[in-house]
């Protein structure tokens, strides 16, 4: 189990690895504009979870903290869980890195957002969103205000 648990992440470096360090080369675009890349540490949650999608059932229809506690004690269950939060965290950075690529974020800004959405997603996400506010608009969404007042009064 240890092995799957190590796997769900070691699979996701590879898109992180081209979303950090390599963020405006062409290819790097190409393969994460994919929801798909997301299917890999869910194929590892899909792995150790079918044979614990009853206690997994039971915990998402009756969820309560003891249950949930008790329940991480099992290691598929726990590493299930993981899988899940490493696929949600790689789905939540694929959009940081589109977004911020089409409002034209400068990348040695997004890097270190981009490691905090694999560390502590919820901390990073609220201020992704707040460099959101501040950045430059994307090049369509200047042209349109561009066109709706030239004048720029």
């Amino acid at each position: 189990m240890s092995t799957l648990f190590d796997l769900s992440f070691f699979v996701t470096v590879p898109f992180w690895a081209l979303m950090i360090f390599a963020p405006t080369w062409r290819w790097t675009r190409t393969v994460i504009s994919s929801p798909w890349i997301v299917l890999v540490p869910l194929a590892v949650w899909a792995i150790v979870a079918v044979p614990v999608l009853g206690a997994m059932w039971s915990l998402v229809t009756s969820p309560s903290l003891d249950a949930i506690t008790e329940a991480t004690a099992d290691p598929a269950v726990l590493t299930a869980l993981w899988a899940q939060i490493i696929a949600w965290d790689l789905f939540l950075g694929r959009w940081i890195y589109l977004d911020s690529r089409e409002r034209d974020v400068h990348p040695l800004l997004m890097g270190p957002l981009l490691v905090g959405t694999i560390l502590l997603s919820p901390i990073a996400f609220p201020i992704y969103l707040l460099v959101r506010e501040f950045a430059r608009r994307s090049p369509i969404e200047r042209s349109a205000a561009t066109q709706a007042d030239p004048v720029g009064a």
